[in-house]
C-alpha cells in the first residue's frame, strides 16, 4: 500500500471519529468531519468507501447533500449555530489578546459560511 493512500486512510478515521462524535456532542460539528472522511475513504480504498457510504451515519447526514439534494432546515440551522459559536469563542479570546487582523479574517470566514448555507445549499423538507 503506498504511504499517500495509508495517510488517507489514517485521515479518513479521524474525519470518522470526530463526525460520530459530532453526532451526539452538539457542540461538534458533524457535516465537515463526515465530508474528510468520504473524501479519505474515496482516495484510499474502494472497499472502505463503499463501507461508509452504506453506514447510517453517512446515509443520515451526508447522502443527501453529496447527490446535490441538499440540507434540512434542521441541519442547516444546526451547522449554522455550531460554526458560530465556535467562532464566537475564538474571536472573542483573540479580542481579548488584542489580535485584530486574524479577528478580521475569522469574520470574514463566518460571513461567508453564513452566505453559503443561507442562499447556495439547497434546504429540502423532511418527510
Amino acid at each position: 500500500m503506498k504511504i499517500k493512500k495509508i495517510l488517507w486512510l489514517i485521515l479518513g478515521f479521524i474525519g470518522l471519529g470526530l463526525g460520530a462524535l459530532g453526532a451526539v456532542l452538539p457542540i461538534l460539528p458533524t457535516v465537515p468531519f463526515l465530508l474528510l472522511a468520504a473524501v479519505s475513504f474515496a482516495k484510499s480504498s474502494d472497499k472502505l468507501n463503499n463501507w461508509f457510504i452504506n453506514t447510517k451515519l453517512y446515509k443520515n447526514n451526508l447522502e443527501s447533500y453529496v447527490k446535490g439534494q441538499g440540507m434540512s432546515f434542521k441541519s442547516k440551522v444546526k451547522v449554522i449555530i455550531t460554526v458560530t459559536l465556535l467562532i464566537a469563542i475564538g474571536l472573542t479570546l483573540m479580542l481579548i489578546k488584542g489580535i485584530y487582523i486574524p479577528c478580521i479574517i475569522l469574520a470574514i470566514v463566518w460571513v461567508t459560511h453564513i452566505v453559503y448555507f443561507t442562499f447556495y445549499v439547497k434546504t429540502y423538507k423532511l418527510d
